[in-house]
């Protein structure tokens, strides 16, 4: 089950996916945590629901309860703070950059494990829902925090081939209808 039932599901088209999927989870350079929190917010974020059934409870198995828990609500907050704030930056009218965002993310303030964790699953889904704005201010603390840039791309890397794999198994399960 997990991340062995995802890559028996590839296509044989899909290789290059089912090679850099093993390749962004055996071969990672972050901690354990770091790993598994950025695989389930991607998971989440992916709006797969096989990858999140698949990668979901291997995370499970793989996180402390409080791990688990803040990855789960910063890929909630995130998934509202990525439409807020990427729509904020593409619109065009700067105002609306002025205005009191009036949103709550208190998930992110004390999320009961490392806050460098926190930021690179946030870096991750924003790469997922593609937010400027916030994958830029999320990688600037990453960066204050003295977290290196192959240390963030790698939570980037998990995020295009974690996405890449649920688009391909959800398309390939409508192909076969």
């Amino acid at each position: 089950m997990g991340l062995a039932e995802l890559k028996s599901a590839l296509p044989d088209f899909a290789t290059d996916l089912r090679r850099n999927l093993e390749s962004v989870v055996d071969d990672s350079g972050l901690t354990r945590q770091q790993l598994w929190g950025t695989v389930l917010v991607c998971a989440i974020a992916s709006r797969s629901p096989r990858v999140l059934r698949e990668l979901g409870p291997e995370a499970r198995a793989h996180l402390s309860p409080q791990a688990y828990t803040a990855a789960r609500s910063t890929a909630a907050v995130m998934a509202m703070n990525n439409v807020f704030h990427r729509t904020r930056h593409l619109l065009s009218d700067p105002e609306y950059g002025r205005l009191r965002a009036g949103l709550r993310a208190n998930a992110l303030t004390d999320p009961g494990v490392e806050r460098t964790d926190v930021e690179l699953w946030s870096v991750a889904v924003s790469a997922v829902n593609g937010c400027g704005a916030c994958l830029d201010a999320h990688e600037q603390v990453l960066r204050a925090a003295g977290v290196d840039r192959e240390t963030v791309q790698e939570a980037f890397r998990i995020a295009a081939v974690v996405q890449a794999v649920g688009t391909t198994l959800d398309a390939e399960a409508i192909l076969a209808e």
